[in-house]
């Protein structure tokens, strides 16, 4: 039998050692903002200046991703490793963020959350892993 090339085994080892363990599920902690076209620069400089990196200092993420459809609607996903982390976060840290956020923009922005549950993750050089 022929060795797969590389990236296959890379992928194949990947694959094994996901199924070989009992993977947690990572949490995704999804914001979905509106924001109106005067205040969309100030947005901006807030979340990427101050407030992402804010939450994310609060350990409770391991990274944050922010995201723009179209000028004024953006996505920020903040992941976590379970759910419980995510709690924590909720019920330690949200509210004075939430506050900060209000205080610095105001009713410029509508702000709509979900949680997700990532299933699985594919990465193009290592195939797929949780």
């Amino acid at each position: 039998m022929q060795t797969p090339p590389p990236p296959l085994r890379r992928a194949a080892r990947r694959i094994l050692k996901v199924h070989d363990r009992n993977v947690a599920e990572m949490i995704i902690y999804e914001v979905t903002t509106v924001v109106t076209a005067d205040s969309i620069a100030a947005y901006e400089s807030y979340m990427r200046d101050k407030h992402i990196p804010a939450v994310l200092s609060t350990g409770c993420f391991l990274h944050a991703t922010i995201a723009r459809s179209m000028p004024g609607r953006y996505r920020i996903r903040y992941t976590a490793r379970n759910m419980d982390v995510l709690d924590r976060y909720l019920g330690t840290h949200a509210q004075q963020f939430r506050a900060d956020f209000a205080a610095h923009l105001g009713s410029s922005v509508q702000v709509s959350r979900e949680v997700w549950t990532e299933l699985q993750h594919w990465d193009a050089d290592a195939g797929p892993s949780t």
